[in-house]
Parts: C-alpha cells; sequence; structure tokens
C-alpha cells in the first residue's frame, strides 16, 4: 500500500466508516479521545479525596445518577461539589450528604433537602451560595478561560457586601464568611466582579452520545450540564444511549467532543421527579376554595392583569407560577423557565408526564409549539440582558424604596437565592412581588427597611397583596388598588411604613 497522504487519509477513513480507524487516522492524538468506559465505578475510580467536583442536574433533572452511586460505593471523602442543588434526602447528591463525603457545596438553592439545610446550619457542612445565573456564568466563564467578570446581580447584598455565613460554627455563629466583592460602575449601573469556577471532575448526564464522544441532551435535562462539561479537567459524561458516528448530525450537537474525556452508558435511570403536577380534571372545577386558596386566587388574578400580548415573561414558585392559568385565551405570553425552556405550556396529563421537561419549581409541564430549549447559562443571559419584560416572584419582606428580601433568615431557615437575584436585577425587567400581605402573626412583610439579608436593592416595582396593589418608583410607595372588601385603614394598619395614596385610587381589578 502507498503511503497516505493527509488527503488519502480522510477518503479512507470515511469509505472504512470504522470508528477505530477513523480514531487511528485522525490528525489528532488518539490518546486524547474520550474513552468508552463500562463502569460508573471505573469512571470514577481515580477521584481522590477532596476533589472538586461539578455535578450536573436541575433538581433531580438531568442528574448523572450512575455517576453518583459510583462515588457512594467509592466513599471518596472530602469533596468540594458545585452542583445548583443537592437532591433530595434520600436521591441524588442528598445520598453522599448523608454519607458526609462532602466538605463544602456551592450552589443557588437549598430547597427541599432536609438534611442539606441541616448539616448547613448545624456547623457540618460548608455552603456557599451563589445565585443561580452567576453560578451558571462562573461555569461558563471558567470552561472558556476568563478568570472573573462583572455582573449587576447581587449588587448591593450579602453576596456583594460579604458577610454571608459559609459554615456556622455549632453555638450558631459565624465560622466562616463571605468575602466582600469587588464593585464598578459601568455606564451609570452598578456591577460586582464574581470569579470563573473549574473543577478537577465535571460528572454530567446526557441523553445520547456518538461514538466520537459528541454529546447531546433532551429538553431541560440539558441545565447545568452543558457548561459543566467546559470547565473540568476531566468530563465524564453518562449517557442513556450510545450511537454510531453520523447518527446524530453535525449541526445538532451541543457539546463537541473536545470537551469529554469519558463516556459510559448508564445501566438504569430512575429518573425520579420531584413535582409530579398534572392538569386539573374537570371534575375538580366545581370544588369549592377554602379561603387560602381563595385569597390567593384573588392575587394570581390581579397579577394576570400585568399580562401583555405578546410579551416575555418569567414566574416565580408557586403563587406567581398560578397567575399563567388566567391568561385569556386570545393573548400569547411566552413563559421563560430559568432552568431551560422557553415556552411552557399547562401541567401534563399523566400519560404526558416527562421526567425530563419540567419548570424551575421542578414541577412537570408541557411545552407549547414554537418553545425551545436551552443550557441554564443561555437562560441567564436571556434574563440578564433585559430580553424578559416581566418577573413575578414571591417575597418574604418589600421595603418602601423596593428592596427584596426572599431567601433566607439567618440561623433558622435558608432556602437559597435561586435564580431570584439575577431576574430583579435585570435592566427593562417589571419586577411584580405577590404575596400575603402580613406574616404569620400578623408581622409585617410591607416595611420602611428590610429586616432580614436583601435580595435585590432598589428593584420592585409593584406589590400586589389580597389588600390591595402598590407601585414603586421615585416617588416612594403608592397604594393605587384596594379591595374591595377591606378599607384604607385597615390596609395602613397591616403595613409597616408609610405610603401615599393615589388621588385616583381604583378597586382592584381582577383577571
Amino acid at each position: 500500500m502507498p503511503p497516505l497522504t493527509t488527503y488519502t487519509r480522510l477518503l479512507w477513513s470515511v469509505k472504512k466508516q470504522s470508528f477505530d480507524l477513523a480514531r487511528c487516522l485522525s490528525t489528532g492524538n488518539q490518546l486524547l479521545a474520550p474513552q468508552f468506559i463500562n463502569t460508573p465505578e471505573e469512571a470514577i475510580q481515580d477521584v481522590p479525596a477532596g476533589s472538586k467536583l461539578l455535578v450536573g442536574g436541575f433538581g433531580l433533572c438531568g442528574i448523572p445518577e450512575n455517576l453518583i452511586s459510583g462515588l457512594l460505593k467509592s466513599g471518596v471523602g472530602e469533596l468540594t461539589v458545585v452542583s445548583n442543588n443537592a437532591g433530595v434526602d434520600d436521591f441524588g447528591l442528598g445520598l453522599l450528604l448523608k454519607q458526609k463525603q462532602i466538605k463544602r457545596m456551592i450552589s443557588s438553592y437549598v430547597g427541599e433537602n432536609a438534611e442539606f439545610e441541616r448539616q448547613y446550619l448545624q456547623g457540618e457542612l460548608e455552603v456557599e451560595l451563589t445565585p443561580q445565573g452567576t453560578l451558571a456564568e462562573r461555569i461558563r466563564a471558567g470552561g472558556a478561560g476568563i478568570p472573573a467578570f462583572f455582573t449587576p446581580t447581587a449588587y448591593g447584598t450579602l453576596v456583594h457586601e460579604g458577610g454571608s455565613p459559609i459554615k456556622y460554627k455549632k453555638d450558631g455563629t459565624i465560622a466562616i464568611h463571605s468575602k466582600r466583592r469587588e464593585e464598578r460602575a459601568f455606564n451609570g449601573k452598578n456591577y460586582i466582579m464574581e470569579e470563573g469556577i473549574t473543577g478537577d471532575y465535571a460528572l454530567v448526564k446526557a441523553w445520547k452520545a456518538d461514538k466520537a464522544g459528541n454529546l447531546i441532551f433532551n429538553k431541560t435535562a440539558m441545565n447545568f450540564n452543558l457548561p459543566m462539561c467546559k470547565a473540568a479537567k476531566i468530563t465524564i459524561a453518562e449517557v442513556e444511549e450510545v450511537v454510531e458516528i453520523g447518527e446524530i448530525p453535525p449541526d445538532q450537537i451541543h457539546v463537541p467532543s473536545i470537551y469529554v474525556q469519558r463516556v459510559i452508558k448508564g445501566e438504569k435511570y430512575e429518573k425520579r421527579i420531584e413535582r409530579v403536577t398534572l392538569a386539573q380534571s374537570k371534575s375538580d372545577d366545581g370544588k369549592p376554595l377554602s379561603p387560602a386558596a381563595k385569597m390567593r386566587e384573588k392575587i394570581v388574578r390581579r397579577a394576570a392583569c400585568e399580562f401583555e400580548d405578546g410579551m416575555y415573561a418569567n414566574l416565580g414558585i408557586g403563587m406567581p407560577m398560578l397567575a399563567s392559568n388566567f391568561i385569556p385565551d386570545d393573548m400569547t405570553v411566552h413563559l421563560q423557565s430559568e432552568n431551560g425552556i422557553l415556552g411552557l405550556g399547562p401541567f401534563p396529563t399523566k400519560d404526558q408526564v416527562d421526567p425530563d421537561l419540567i419548570n424551575a419549581g421542578k414541577q412537570t409541564v408541557t411545552a407549547i409549539p414554537g418553545s425551545s430549549y436551552f443550557s441554564s447559562d443561555e437562560s441567564f443571559a436571556m434574563i440578564r440582558g433585559g430580553h424578559v419584560q416581566l418577573t413575578i416572584l414571591g417575597a418574604m419582606q418589600v421595603s418602601s424604596k423596593g428592596d427584596l428580601a426572599n431567601w433566607m433568615i439567618p440561623g433558622k431557615m435558608v432556602k437559597g437565592m435561586g435564580g431570584a437575584m439575577d431576574l430583579v436585577a435585570a435592566a427593562g425587567t417589571k419586577v411584580v412581588v405577590t404575596m400575603e400581605h402580613s406574616a404569620k402573626g400578623g408581622a409585617h412583610k410591607i416595611l420602611e427597611n428590610c429586616s432580614l439579608p436583601l435580595t435585590g436593592k432598589g428593584c420592585v416595582d409593584m406589590i400586589i397583596t389580597e389588600l390591595g396593589v402598590f407601585t414603586i418608583d421615585k416617588s416612594g410607595i403608592t397604594l393605587v388598588e384596594i379591595d374591595q372588601d377591606t378599607t384604607l385603614e385597615a390596609v395602613r394598619s397591616a403595613t409597616g411604613c408609610k405610603f401615599n395614596v393615589a388621588d385616583d385610587l381604583k378597586a382592584m381589578k381582577q383577571r
């Protein structure tokens, strides 16, 4: 056989359609090609104690179940884990927490993981809480070789000013606190500096890999998996299916093989769903609402009046999401969810439930025609870039100046800020708070100044409660609508700050 030129080598590899031959004739180093490994135990066997791991997933959606199982069996400890959250008590990363294999979590959300919260508050676990969009961008930047960047997210909060507890002592005092971020103004707007994140290993979950090591994801299971592939020294991907080269068209590949070092085919997947939420059946429509449900419906019906035809909106967990039930049939509102979907549809019927399709509240959802899926860093580029016109979210406290607090009660309760700090910092986005007017026991929630750590400073444009609607602007806080079943005196009594009353005070609207 005559010597092979580069041209004839390429022709021959195409003609033979052989993966091994294509690899042998590649102009790159064959030793750097992705390795296809049989078991998760083999894939993670060289992960040493003290490693920094980037672990993909959002809630339980798109988590590397099999690789986490391998870590459990290995018993490797003193791990620093970068992940949006830590699963639940008995599944996902929650299992590693239970075995005390994790020393530090870098996350945005504690959520419903009681063991995560308990270990943190008892001083057994270090937790660096980071806004979700900032976390995604720090990972993306790290993978792109960018050491730091400036973001408007979290300016004026504990993240910016420092002092947020990373580790508590047994007596409840702070053993390790966060450091102050550098700040700078650009074009009259304030920003803080955040550093890129890289890791020793990335453990990610993809839908398919081809035999070259290229990856694609399924629906909202993409989330943090995509940027994490690019930010580690060694990326280990577990997949549901391995296909031949060419079965994934080159223009549809989400992660090129250059970022992937090891691939395993998962033996089995439980794909547990945190919140299976189904469409309301017609038989449920006639059931009478409880007083609490009636109050919530009053609030969300008013919130739905803020929707405009063609707008892009993000709705927070809980009450804000209910506002989507009252979008008029002749109106189109594009609902964006920060875990990676634009075009949220209604809750599914039982036979439509898909564990790879959830919203930011970890509820099962559907997607409308024309919808799209994307990674967490892309999602927050939409948000931070001001492409979402409206965000509706809940609150623990709101100040008369529009400051918002909704993510922690120091030493007592910590759920994390999730994506809220990013959502309220976006230029040009209208921020609407929906909440009960008073806390349990009658404590004020609308105050002169917030007593809880801030989510955002001067960011709230409107407050909607069961008693009325307030707007906040440079002139202060103003009551513009009042519920027909209450009085101005009752509103004043339930509010912890002075407020203006609009000259044309109207009855509270409902949709």
